[in-house]
C-alpha cells in the first residue's frame, strides 16, 4: 500500500502575492495532522499541526479570536 501523499493548498483569501502558507488539509483524518509550509520553499521545512489544534485554529479565525481591529 502507497502511503498517502499531501494535497497542498493556498487559502482562496489569500492574494497570491507570494507571503502565503499552504496546508495538506487532506491528511488530518488519515494521519491525524495538518502540514503547513511556506509557499515560497516548497522544499523547505514542514511543520505538522495536530489536527485538533488546527480545527481549532480556524475555528478562532472565523470567530474573530484574533481580530486586532
Amino acid at each position: 500500500m502507497k502511503p498517502e501523499s499531501p494535497c497542498w493548498f493556498t487559502s482562496s483569501y489569500s492574494s497570491n502575492g507570494g507571503d502565503c502558507i499552504e496546508v495538506a488539509a487532506n491528511l488530518a483524518a488519515t494521519r491525524g495532522i495538518v502540514p503547513v509550509r511556506d509557499s515560497k520553499v516548497v522544499d523547505g521545512p514542514v511543520v505538522a499541526v495536530p489536527g485538533t489544534a488546527f480545527a481549532a485554529f480556524v475555528a478562532g479565525v472565523r470567530g474573530g479570536t484574533f481580530d486586532t481591529v
